[in-house]
């Protein structure tokens, strides 16, 4: 009796999978007891039918299958069922894009699931319906669920492998065994009862391999990896929960993985692979493969690389970790699909929820019930689906980088080997990732874990920098922390799991599941998140809401245009990730050990998996009616992302060693195959300087439509599509960062930092930026903006002495000059002015630069015809804090910005009171600016340039020499001897010249052959330079001249004329510039304690009528300038953008002749005791330019043009005084500046030569010029103008006197020969009137004290005029009148 019921339960599984079974033969071995079934082989049709994956099976067997029916003791022991050996191949399915109908059509709905059960069940009850009609006794029921629900199955070695291109992954489980258990979570023979709904199992996986190898174009695999995983052992919880004893399936299911120790390794072979499996679970989780439908596009796989190479490291990792069904794992990717298929993998998963759980249907099937009663009974239990929880949680977590190289046997026939050394490792502590769904309207996916960080591990490009003999530090090692420990956190990265033992079902009482989307954003939140987690926590969040109390609508429906549904269902996506405070520091060996990782990643050629359609768009469009376009306004389903950092803190090292050109030109997409091999031995610079940048919170948020292609076709062919509408049609992003400070600080021996120097003070900004989806169609608006993005920054303020910037300059520099093996050597003197000791008082105290731009606001649009943008600067402040007299501060204000400069020009406002700046200034500098998308586009209106830029103040203070001339006191150097002078440990002591190696800013240099014994000198050390070494012979000047192709400086002037011509030819212009006030004192004038902020005009004035003498002052009123394009009319130079110009320039040249005036020039000069004395009456002058041009050659990309440029200036007469004082006071002004400009120019000129190494051999003598290392300037490659390459200093190896070939002697012909050249012709004319100048000179008459001499000379109508041809040039100058006359002046009477 009862073997006739049990029997075809377990017949018609075994039947159903397994090919070629005699029926009869199993039946009878059943019946016996035992059952052992040898070589099997699947059918894989039907494994791929009833999973409905997107795989296909190229193999599948078990080696021995084993069943044993306890018949005897059924109701008390368990039947066990024994699979040895089972191995499956799977691979991708083939052209799986255009195969809709195989998966697309029935792998997403539910009802369509069900409908293929049942329509299957009929054929089940034929082949293996009982003999008996009736159905059972209850008892007999009860005992065939106890025996069902206590089946345990074993499988031993179980293979599973997928191939997919070069990529093999294969995963071997030694043995897995699924038993019931009890209350204890221990083996017991268990059933539900009507007072314990609850049936809970065990799975217990023990020594999981994971292999990712390369195979060849044969399929052989050469060499293998290193596993990804290897034996690593884990146990799974299931529990279940009825709602009583006849449910067919359990109301709540929960399964929940541990895993006590993950460890991870991943070689830079298998990187590349592993990020290709990676990409293939997103796009199964996104439905990008096999979902598609006619019609839909997916033009968002091109965002996903971008999104997620951005993500936040940690959250990678996590990814990495997550040894679990890739749908779970696929949640936490922050990826930017508008993709209409939210039905990919959660789905499937979903629907094959029943198929796992539900043994009670092919039960009853088996019994003879009438299939369509199933049916119908079925439909009324799908209404009410279960809720499923699963969680994966994993105590450690380590994944370790390696990089291999090949390592041939001794045997020349041996296959060869590769070796692997461990570069860096990622650890992570208390991971969880749990998933909570309920049918399709709910899905949850939180992500945490309590901390992690990086390590570096071993060395790296040849550079052994911790190796096990370094004895370096485990805090040097570690790179990255973030978060806390387990021992200090606790477990609460198992709260409410089957493993924590507080949780409701370890206490026999039923879980409480938030299922409303707003009682979940309540409950977590980020901070319930970060008090869970601490280092990361990230919640995602899909609900589906139905507004109109229909069915749920299948979201597949959405996009395939049933328009009706657009307002019945409203979905809602968010996502919150919030990442914990963090410490990262970026020195030499982390940032090479980040970018071979990138590198090796990049190392594939993999198709992506999703097909970009083009986004055309349909022409066969729908036009919305007013009600489903209102319907459509109503609700907007959205994804919307948001990412916070807390406590960010950012350290970059000075760089100890520098190899980034073998790695960036590869990641900027320059393939560079050069195989390096170096070895180095390291050691680390202490201390170390380097620049610490601390966030308090930065936050990023992101929303992006759900079915953007859907929505923007619909708004795109709306006549007047509403703002919202519209609004929707965008993604957005909006960027804030919080509290973002910076200063200096050093890594000492015992590595431990200094108190950092702050360098700039906390400031907070914000960006805010959107993007058009689908721009192609909106081609027909052109006044739709593409792109938008603004920018706001309330106030910034940046400080420093000279040596802060010269420790700043050397940190950038060790960075930017690649190729340097050997480290820098920190000059001791700056590093002790920078970090001065708390508590001492420093001889004399450097002055400090501070300077401080407010209210900024740019705003940049573009539409599919112009690009704009528009901004203001609120005001500008710089002043030097120097020390005072009485130990106090000075504050030196230096420049100031608006400043109301209107009447500075002529001396009366020194008698005069002076409002105070108001509060209601205007910015300091407004603009707009619009230039066309293509500038030779026939309907395009010319560039637009507005600009106002109102009064400055500048203070030429002698405290700012001070500042620019400081140089270190103590000087290092290397010298050419083995052992370093200073006490810094040094890298590697190559011989080399001694003028090279002084100074951070010398290019990097071959290393020379030398004479000298050297530790290093034979090592196969070889670096890229920039430039080669030379022959001797060849000067310097010639080499410049080779470079840049002849070409004589009138070609090159020609060529920048054109260029100019090019971006002006249709410019509208107007520019207004108010006059800026230079005062040039020849003395500190600190500003008082009286004046607010430091207000110079205000500074100066109280000096003047100060109790002591002002300093003499230079005042230097530079004049307001406008500047109008022809026929524009003035407009506000802040426009809303885009804008339109009442008369736009067509055609090339319209917009000039251009007038400009110049108005309110003037010099003049303060004196001690109130003494003013005019240098330069103010004076002006209005002036018209005219260009015109002429295409010589109009064919082929050398289209050349002939210019004509006319200039005619109005001067108003200039009246110019001077007197002894005047010209003594210029003259110390000009002194002083030589000096400084001197002092500069020698300390910047090291022997400029030294940019091009000679082939020498043996040592050079030294130049007398020597300098520390902070202060070189930059690479003389660069021709910086303080090193003029064509001088020579001493030591310079270059003859001085060799210079006939240089003579620039050029003969009529050759210049003759240019006319019309390669960059055409120019025509120059200039006119100057100037109706009158005055000079006058005055002096003290020697003979008679008391008097004054004065000498007059005026000279009235001048006009010159200068034309420039390409074969002559004419000057014409005509003085009406000129006359000299000589005064005296008599005691206390004029002259």
């Amino acid at each position: 009796m009862l073997e006739s019921y049990v029997t075809p339960i377990l017949m018609s599984y075994v039947n159903r999978y397994i090919k070629n079974l005699k029926p009869s033969d199993l039946q009878l071995s059943l019946w016996g007891g035992d059952v052992v079934l040898s070589k099997l082989e699947l059918k894989l049709d039907v494994l791929e039918q009833e999973l409905k994956l997107p795989f296909t099976f190229l193999s599948g067997h078990i080696h021995e299958l084993r069943i044993h029916v306890p018949w005897t003791k059924l109701g008390s022991e368990p039947v066990v069922i024994t699979i040895n050996t089972m191995e499956c191949i799977l691979k991708l399915k083939d052209g799986i894009q255009d195969d809709h109908e195989s998966c697309g059509s029935n792998s997403t709905s539910r009802s369509t699931t069900e409908n293929t059960k049942s329509s299957m069940k009929p054929r089940k009850i034929q082949q293996a319906a009982p003999t008996d009609p009736d159905l059972p006794p209850g008892y007999v029921q009860s005992l065939i669920r106890r025996v069902v629900n206590n089946v345990n199955i074993v499988i031993n070695n179980l293979i599973l492998k997928y191939v997919e291109d070069d990529i093999v992954l294969s995963v071997n489980i030694t043995s897995a065994e699924c038993y019931t258990v009890g209350e204890l979570w221990d083996r017991a023979f268990m059933d539900i009862s009507a007072t314990d709904l609850v049936l809970r199992k065990v799975i217990n996986f023990s020594d999981c391999t994971v292999c990712l190898d390369k195979r060849n174009a044969s399929g052989k695999i050469e060499f293998y990896q290193d596993p990804l995983l290897y034996k690593c052992s884990f146990r799974t919880r299931l529990h279940f929960t009825y709602d009583n004893l006849n449910s067919k399936m359990p109301s709540v299911i929960k399964i929940h993985t541990l895993v006590e120790s993950l460890k991870l390794s991943i070689t830079d072979q298998q990187l590349p692979m592993f990020i290709r499996i990676m990409q293939l679970g997103i796009a199964l989780y996104y439905g990008e493969i096999g979902n598609f439908k006619d019609g839909e596009t997916e033009d968002h796989m091109c965002h996903n690389k971008d999104i997620l190479g951005n993500i936040a490291g940690a959250e990678d990792e996590t990814r990495i970790d997550i040894q679990y069904p890739v749908q779970y794992k696929g949640q936490e990717l922050y990826s930017q699909q508008d993709d209409e298929q939210t039905q990919g993998w959660v789905s499937w998963a979903w629907s094959f929820v029943p198929a796992i759980v539900s043994y009670d249907d092919g039960e009853e099937d088996y019994l003879g019930s009438d299939p369509t009663s199933t049916m119908h009974q079925q439909k009324s239990q799908t209404l009410k689906d279960p809720i499923v929880s699963v969680g994966f949680y994993c105590t450690k977590a380590t994944v370790t980088f390696k990089l291999t190289e090949m390592q041939a046997e001794s045997s020349y026939y041996s296959p060869q080997k590769v070796k692997s050394k461990e570069v860096m490792c990622w650890e992570q502590e208390g991971t969880t990732v749990e998933a909570l769904m309920m049918g399709e309207p709910f899905f949850d996916c939180q992500i945490g874990f309590v901390g992690c960080r990086a390590m570096c591990l071993k060395g790296i490009m040849g550079i052994k920098d911790f190796e096990e003999n370094m004895n370096r530090s485990e805090t040097e090692a570690c790179f990255f922390l973030c978060g806390e420990n387990l021992s200090t956190k606790g477990l609460t990265y198992l709260t409410n799991s089957l493993f924590d033992y507080r949780s409701p079902e370890n206490n026999g009482t039923r879980a409480e599941f938030i299922l409303d989307a707003a009682h979940h954003k309540e409950t977590y939140t980020e901070i319930a998140g970060m008090q869970r987690f601490g280092a990361f926590y990230m919640d995602y969040l899909y609900t589906m809401e139905n507004s109109s109390g229909k069915a749920s609508a299948n979201q597949q429906d959405f996009p395939s245009g049933k328009n009706e549904d657009l307002g019945t269902v409203q979905e809602n996506s968010t996502k919150s990730l919030v990442i914990g405070p963090l410490d990262f520091r970026l020195d030499s060996s982390a940032v090479h050990r980040i970018l071979k990782m990138v590198v090796c990643a990049l190392e594939h050629e993999y198709e992506p998996y999703s097909r970009l359609k083009s986004d055309i768009k349909d022409e066969n469009e729908t036009i919305l009616n007013p009600e489903e376009v209102a319907s459509l306004e109503e609700y907007i389903p959205t994804r919307h992302t948001s990412i916070t950092l807390l406590k960010c803190t950012c350290t970059i090292f000075m760089a100890e060693f520098n190899l980034l050109d073998h790695l960036l030109p590869v990641i900027m997409g320059k393939k560079n195959s050069s195989t390096f091999m170096n070895t180095t031995n390291f050691q680390p610079i202490r201390p170390l300087p380097s620049i610490q940048i601390l966030v308090d919170k930065v936050n990023l948020e992101h929303s992006v439509p759900m079915y953007a292609e859907h929505l923007v076709h619909v708004v795109s062919s709306l006549t007047q599509p509403s703002d919202n509408l519209l609004h929707y049609c965008y993604v957005h992003c909006y960027l804030k960062i919080f509290g973002f400070q910076a200063g200096l600080t050093y890594l000492d021996c015992s590595g431990s930092y200094c108190l950092p120097v702050p360098i700039i003070p906390s400031f907070s900004t914000a960006l805010y930026g959107k993007l058009l989806k689908l721009p192609t169609c909106w081609s027909k608006r052109s006044q739709i903006a593409i792109t938008e993005g603004i920018f706001e920054l309330p106030s910034l303020t940046i400080q420093a002495t000279r040596a802060q910037t010269l420790l700043l300059q050397s940190i950038y520099q060790s960075w930017s000059h690649i190729g340097n093996i050997s480290s820098l050597v920190v000059n001791e003197a700056l590093m002790n002015e920078v970090f001065q000791t708390i508590g001492v008082k420093s001889k004399n105290p450097l002055p400090t630069l501070e300077g401080s731009i407010q209210n900024v606001e740019l705003k940049y649009c573009s539409t599919s015809l112009v690009k704009c943008a528009s901004g203001t600067m609120g005001s500008i402040k710089i002043c030097a804090k120097a020390p005072g007299d009485s130990g106090k501060e000075k504050l030196i204000p230096l420049l100031q910005g608006p400043s109301d400069t209107k009447d500075l020009h002529s001396t009366k406002w020194l008698n005069e009171s002076r409002k105070p700046e108001s509060l209601l200034a205007p910015d300091l500098i407004a603009f707009t600016i619009q230039v066309p998308q293509y500038m030779d586009h026939c309907h395009s209106s010319g560039a637009v340039l507005l600009c106002s830029v109102q009064g400055l103040a500048v203070n030429v203070d002698p405290v700012l020499y001070t500042w620019l001339i400081y140089q270190p006191q103590k000087r290092t150097s290397r010298h050419m001897q083995q052992q370093p002078v200073v006490s810094v440990p040094l890298v590697m002591p190559i011989s080399r010249r001694k003028e090279d190696e002084v100074s951070v800013g010398s290019a990097p240099l071959a290393k020379q052959q030398s004479y000298q014994a050297s530790e290093y000198a034979s090592s196969p050390v070889k670096t890229k330079t920039i430039t080669e070494s030379r022959p001797l012979s060849v000067p310097v000047k010639a080499v410049l001249n080779i470079s840049e192709g002849f070409r004589s400086p009138e070609e090159r002037m020609k060529e920048f004329i054109g260029i100019l011509w090019n971006a002006v030819k249709s410019l509208t212009l107007q520019l207004e510039v108010q006059s800026c006030c230079v005062f040039i004192p020849n003395d500190s004038l600190p500003s008082p304690s009286t004046i607010v902020s430091g207000d110079i005009p205000g500074t100066v004035r109280s000096w003047y009528h100060g109790q002591t003498s002002v300093p003499g002052t230079l005042v230097l009123c530079l004049p307001q300038i406008k500047i109008l394009s022809a026929g524009h009319k003035y407009m506000e130079p802040l426009q809303e953008i885009p804008f339109v110009i009442p008369r736009p320039i067509l055609e090339e040249g319209d917009a000039f002749p251009w007038t400009i005036s110049l108005h309110h020039f003037s010099i003049y000069t303060l004196l001690g005791k109130q003494v003013t004395l005019c240098l330069v009456e103010p004076m002006g002058c209005t002036s018209t330019l005219a260009v015109t041009s002429q295409k010589l050659l109009t064919t082929g990309p050398d289209a050349r043009h002939s210019f004509v440029v006319c200039l005619h200036v109005d001067l108003e007469s200039v009246e110019i005084k001077c007197s002894n004082p005047q010209v003594q006071l210029f003259y110390e002004l000009t002194d002083t500046m030589n000096k400084v400009w001197n002092k500069i120019q020698k300390r910047g000129s090291l022997n400029p030569s030294s940019a091009y190494p000679e082939t020498m051999a043996g040592p050079v003598p030294s130049s007398p010029v020597r300098s520390s290392v902070g202060t070189a300037p930059p690479d003389t490659s660069t021709c910086s103008p303080s090193a003029d390459v064509g001088t020579t200093t001493e030591g310079d190896s270059i003859q001085a006197g060799d210079d006939s070939p240089f003579s620039d002697s050029v003969t009529l012909e050759q210049t003759t020969s240019n006319i019309g050249g390669s960059s055409g012709r120019v025509s120059l004319w200039m006119q100057w009137v100037l109706p009158k100048i005055t000079i006058k000179l005055f002096a003290p008459d020697p003979e008679n004290k008391g008097t004054e001499v004065c000498m007059v000379s005026e000279l009235e109508d001048l006009s010159a005029s200068i034309d420039v041809q390409d074969v002559y040039t004419k000057v014409k100058c005509k003085i009406e009148s000129f006359n000299i006359d000589h005064y005296r002046s008599r005691q206390l009477q004029n002259f």
